[in-house]
């Protein structure tokens, strides 16, 4: 049986994963003012930041068509392929209930919906490719994602707050409050929705290591596989740092770094960074 992954643009993985896993985008759009754009086609997080500074407005993000995903799903259901497609939570876009639909009149194609965004579906996406290199097929991958997705561990930690003040996430007394006493807060994903964690206080180099470890000591039942450093904009030092501290406090096979989509830019702003993995212990495969 020929497997085929597609996925929504959240998904942050790196250019090389997408390519050596078949992994095809189906994007969201991002809306600038009056002008529309593809997540990652012809609009960079650099478009974003530059349209906000100049007009201190938050770009609107899209869900995929109905008629779109019908058209990606029918691409491959007619060159033999069973599709099992992966989406941002539906507590987030309205991008899985459309693939639902679709998925339903094109046939042959499973929708998952991750209950995340970013990395955090990324986790799902590539322990599906695992799943696939081993022979398994769709019905039973489609099910085993289905049992991890409780368990994905996704928080990151804002260095601005000023992103979240825009989109209504963030009163103007806290944001105030945030910055004149320089802190840090955290988002985890809960149950599909986000929600804010532990709060930190100082810049963010000084901050990360605490993120870092509480991260690893709260969520410690970690599959060893793979973990995933998502960022907006943060300075390749902070970056190289936790790294660092991640192989200090835990033993991860793969360590990776992942630039954040427009999508999730749009929402979280520059100075964001997240760390993403399986809190199971690993199951079998």
């Amino acid at each position: 049986m020929k497997i085929k992954f597609t996925a929504d643009s959240v998904i942050d993985l790196t250019p090389s994963m997408l390519t050596e896993n078949d992994i095809t985008l189906i994007p969201l759009h991002i809306t600038l003012g009056e002008e529309n754009f593809i997540d990652g086609v012809d609009v960079t997080p650099d478009d974003i930041y530059a349209f906000v500074a100049k007009t201190n407005i938050l770009p609107k993000t899209a869900a995929v068509s109905v008629e779109k995903f019908k058209s990606e799903f029918s691409k491959y259901v007619d060159e033999g392929y069973t599709v099992i497609h992966f989406d941002i939570s539906s507590e987030m876009s309205a991008s899985n209930s459309n693939a639902k639909i679709a998925a339903a009149e094109v046939g042959n194609v499973y929708v998952i919906d991750s209950r995340n965004l970013s990395a955090g579906v990324g986790v799902l996406v590539l322990y599906a490719c695992d799943l696939r290199a081993k022979g398994l097929g769709a019905k039973t991958i489609y099910e085993k994602v289905l049992k991890r997705i409780p368990y994905v561990q996704a928080s990151f930690i804002i260095d601005r707050l000023d992103y979240l003040h825009k989109g209504g996430r963030c009163s103007s007394v806290a944001l105030l409050g945030a910055n004149l006493m320089g802190i840090k807060p955290t988002i985890e994903v809960k149950n599909g929705n986000m929600g804010v964690g532990k709060k930190y206080v100082g810049t963010l180099k000084k901050v990360i290591e605490k993120f870092v470890i509480n991260t690893l000591k709260d969520y410690p039942n970690y599959d060893k596989k793979r973990i995933f450093i998502g960022h907006t904009v943060i300075d390749e030092a902070i970056l190289e740092k936790t790294k660092n501290l991640i192989q200090q406090h835990a033993d991860f096979e793969e360590i990776h770094i992942s630039d954040a989509c427009c999508t999730i830019t749009s929402h979280c702003g520059p100075g964001t960074l997240g760390l993403f993995y399986i809190n199971d212990g690993g199951v079998e495969n």
